[in-house]
């Protein structure tokens, strides 16, 4: 990979990329595996990317899409299906995680459905509910109702 194009087009969208890699995994380790793997897809797939929306949301979509793919393998690995999929404590030698308000909110986080952290991490980023329901795959309407429906479960997790 070339540092030209590191520097200009995984660098300016590293905060996305990581908090994607840090709601779908459970240590450093996995955090680090995950977040290599995004950016190395990114720089092998640059050549795909038509145009059609921001690369900002297509490196987003692909960085969920790598995450939720590295899950699945994780887990087929250990005869799991995604939905039995536990996230273990994380615990504090964990560089990445060492905030222990944040560790809250990413541990409530990850109670979620993958769909719903996804959501929640875009409105976390602020992002427009339009680029939402692009990236997601839905309606307006449906992404508006979903955030919703999230922030109310989540105020129950964290009490």
């Amino acid at each position: 990979m070339s540092s030209d194009f590191y520097t200009n087009s995984i660098v300016p969208y590293s905060g996305i990329i990581i908090k994607i890699c840090r709601a779908y995994t459970d240590s450093q380790e996995d955090f680090e595996d995950y977040y290599q793997e995004v950016c190395l897809q990114v720089w092998r797939t640059k050549d795909q990317f038509r145009g059609d929306s921001k690369w900002s949301t297509w490196v987003y979509r692909l960085s969920l899409n790598i995450c939720l793919t590295m899950i699945k393998k994780k887990n087929n690995n250990r005869q799991h299906s995604v939905t039995d999929y536990n996230v273990p404590e994380v615990t504090e030698d964990n560089h990445a995680f060492s905030d222990e308000s944040l560790n809250l909110l990413y541990d409530a986080i990850k109670q979620l459905s993958e769909i719903d952290r996804a959501v929640i991490l875009l409105y976390l980023e602020e992002r427009p509910y339009k680029e939402i329901a692009e990236i997601i795959g839905t309606n307006y309407n449906n992404i508006a109702v979903r955030i919703t429906r999230i922030k109310e479960r989540l105020k129950k997790l964290l009490n």
